[in-house]
Formats: C-alpha cells, structure tokens, sequence
C-alpha cells in the first residue's frame, strides 16, 4: 500500500525537503506552497464532495501568508474532509500558547523547526499503524 501525504509549506527549501524525505519512504507527495494553492482546498464555503479521502496525512506549516496551518486544518475539518482526520501535522519556528492549544484541540501532532527528522519519521511510523489496508483515496489527477 503506498501512502499519500499532503505537504504544504511556503518556503521552498523546507517543501523540498520534506517532499525527499516522504519518497525516500516510498509516499506518493502532493506539495503545495500556499494552501490555496491546494487543489483540493478549492472553496471555503463548500463542503468536501470526495466519497474517499484525499490523503493518508498531512504536514503543514503554521505561519504562511495567506492562512495558517492550522486554519487550514480546522476549515479542512468544517468542511467534512474525510482524510487527514487522525494524521496531522503542523511545523512552526514559533509557537505560542494559543496556538499550540488550538493544535491540540484539532488533534494536531506539534514539530518545532528545525524539526527533528528521527521524530517525524516516528511519528509517520505510528500513524501508518493506523490506516486501515482497505482504505481507498481519491484519484488525484491535479483537480478536485
């Protein structure tokens, strides 16, 4: 089973690295600099129109231009997203208090940049355990 994992970071270096890591594990890597940028973030107002989810996980940055990471993940949620539910993961530099409780009550996993590489890849480890072998994703041809 290849896993897919959503990335979405601003700063090109961290994408491109990120992305080497995730198909050194053998993911399928759909990178992103801006979560509008995102295909399948689309529309805010409207509600996920996948029968399948999208992604195994997803590795967002916070602090972006356009939005956060997290509010990304809480408007994915609102939305009905049916992947990424139990697999998220936001990076940041900083983190203050009421961020990282927001990370929390969204059930975000917490990196700090640098981020630790080891914890990651434990981290993915753990969450795969998680995935069901029967799950099925969206075909992903560039659109939503």
């Amino acid at each position: 089973m290849k896993y897919r994992v959503i990335v979405i970071e601003d700063d090109a270096s961290c994408r491109m690295l990120l992305t080497a890591i995730l198909e050194q594990r053998g993911y399928e890597v759909l990178s992103f600099s801006d979560p509008c940028a995102c295909p399948l973030y689309v529309d805010p107002q409207c509600e996920c129109l996948h029968e399948h989810a999208c992604g195994d996980f997803l590795v967002t940055d916070n602090r972006m231009p356009k939005m956060t990471g997290l509010e990304f993940v809480d408007r994915q949620e609102n939305r009905g997203c049916k992947g990424i539910i139990h697999n998220k993961a936001v990076i940041s530099a900083t983190w203050n208090t009421e961020e990282l409780s927001k990370a929390e009550s969204l059930g975000c996993k917490v990196f700090s940049k640098p981020y630790d590489l080891a914890q990651i890849e434990q981290w993915l480890d753990e969450r795969e355990k998680e995935i069901p072998r029967d799950r099925k994703l969206v075909a992903f041809d560039g659109q939503p």
